[in-house]
């Protein structure tokens, strides 16, 4: 995740004109030389992007008559940017979108059905549940690129210290397997997270989420949830178990304790492999256990998918949207995503994308068995911002100063106003 809805950053479209392509920026297009592509990479700029230019400018060697106009946009500001420039007919040829946002600006138009397209190429080597993820209303907007989901990440060399042969299956097996590491290590055997993501597989484990899409209603504050969240605050108290933190700093806090060995415990993705490696108590990488996230009363365990996809600007011209057809079938390749996974340790969406090389990181190889718990969103535009009004009472719950019943009520409330069409 890291996830969740972009910052507001209100951006007027003249700024934007200046990295912004959409067909309308076609003075740079000589029809005796190359098309010109814009893409907007969200990815990290330090530790990721490095990647995604470098296989662009590869793109581009292979294919002299395209060029790729490479634009890093800060992943919390380009949700807004992206919503800016499309409005105004000036946005770049392709975007990495986050799948949360696919639905939406596919909604509003933004975005080219890519079925039958040459991006969409090798649809069945793709996993089934990111494609469709991809989709909205039917058809698909976006290639998967990478993807993630939450894992109980866990310190395999604390936990056999403490006697313990095997993860926690469930949270009830969470809680005693704290207890008994604290007892016999002396560190908290657990550390949760208030954000909302973090706290999606406590709903599923119960079999229910924030809403129900089908049948547009409201289930936050369904018995299911109640139970799913009641879980989830028992975390937060207990032998071995960390109290809550609240501040501003509390998910580089929790992933600081983690890697140095202060916690034996968390949930976490795949996007902290690369600064697991980088903790102390990590530096055998071998220590780093990762299981599928416990389950609930229902015995299911689920955890949410996130992800970026590779989607199209429905505004560009057909010659752009030709180039960025093919732009995208090449970075969403097997040997583009291997390439990605191997340098920037993230996963691939595709099967075959998986070889011996990639599965050596056993980081990659770990989230790779935990794929199947991973749940994919409903194609409801408004779906990733239901997490908004939650972000802010879970942990007013979660440290004390709110009941859950209270909190559950606020943002049962909170989220009629965003699909006011939803009953409760």
């Amino acid at each position: 995740m890291r996830r969740g809805i972009a910052a507001t950053a209100l951006v007027a479209s003249l700024a934007l004109a200046a990295t912004a392509c959409g067909g309308s920026d076609s003075g740079s297009d000589k029809s005796d030389g190359p098309t010109t592509i814009t893409w907007w990479d969200t990815s990290n700029a330090t530790n990721e992007a490095p990647t995604y230019k470098a296989l662009a400018q590869q793109f581009e060697k292979a294919n002299p008559d395209i060029k790729v106009k490479y634009v890093n946009v800060p992943f919390d500001q380009a949700q807004n940017k992206f919503d800016t420039a499309a409005g105004a007919s000036g946005a770049p040829d392709i975007l990495r979108s986050e799948v949360g946002w696919t639905p939406a600006f596919a909604k509003k138009g933004y975005f080219l059905p890519l079925d039958g397209t040459e991006a969409l190429a090798d649809q069945a080597k793709f996993q089934p549940s990111l494609i469709e993820q991809a989709k909205y209303d039917g058809k698909t907007y976006g290639v998967p690129l990478v993807t993630d989901t939450l894992a109980l990440v866990y310190n395999k060399a604390l936990y056999k210290k403490a006697g313990i042969t095997e993860a926690p299956k469930t949270w009830d097996d969470l809680k005693k397997a704290a207890a008994t590491i604290k007892q016999k290590t002396g560190v908290d055997g657990y550390w949760g997270s208030t954000q909302a993501y973090y706290a999606q597989s406590f709903l599923y484990g119960e079999g229910t989420d924030t809403v129900d899409a089908s049948a547009k209603k409201i289930t936050v504050n369904s018995a299911a949830a109640q139970k799913a969240y009641g879980t989830w605050q028992g975390l937060f108290s207990g032998k071995g178990l960390h109290k809550a933190d609240t501040t501003a700093d509390a998910y580089a806090h929790i992933q600081d304790a983690f890697v140095n060995g202060k916690v034996a415990s968390i949930v976490q993705g795949p996007w902290e492999i690369t600064n697991f490696y980088k903790g102390s108590a990590f530096t055998d990488k071998a220590n780093l256990g990762i299981a599928t996230v416990p389950a609930g009363s229902t015995g299911k365990a689920g955890a949410p998918t996130g992800g970026h996809n590779l989607s199209v600007y429905a505004g560009s011209d057909k010659a752009h949207q030709a180039a960025s057809l093919k732009f995208v079938k090449f970075m969403t390749s097997a040997a583009s995503q291997s390439t990605i996974a191997l340098k920037n340790s993230t996963l691939p969406t595709r099967d075959d994308a998986y070889t011996s090389a990639v599965k050596a990181d056993p980081g990659i190889a770990g989230y790779q068995t935990v794929l199947a718990a991973a749940q994919p969103r409903p194609a409801l535009p408004e779906y990733s911002s239901l997490w908004g009004p939650l972000d802010t009472e879970l942990p007013k719950i979660a440290g004390g100063k709110e009941s859950l019943d209270k909190g559950l009520n606020n943002v049962e409330l909170a989220i009629a106003k965003l699909v006011p069409d939803f009953s409760k």
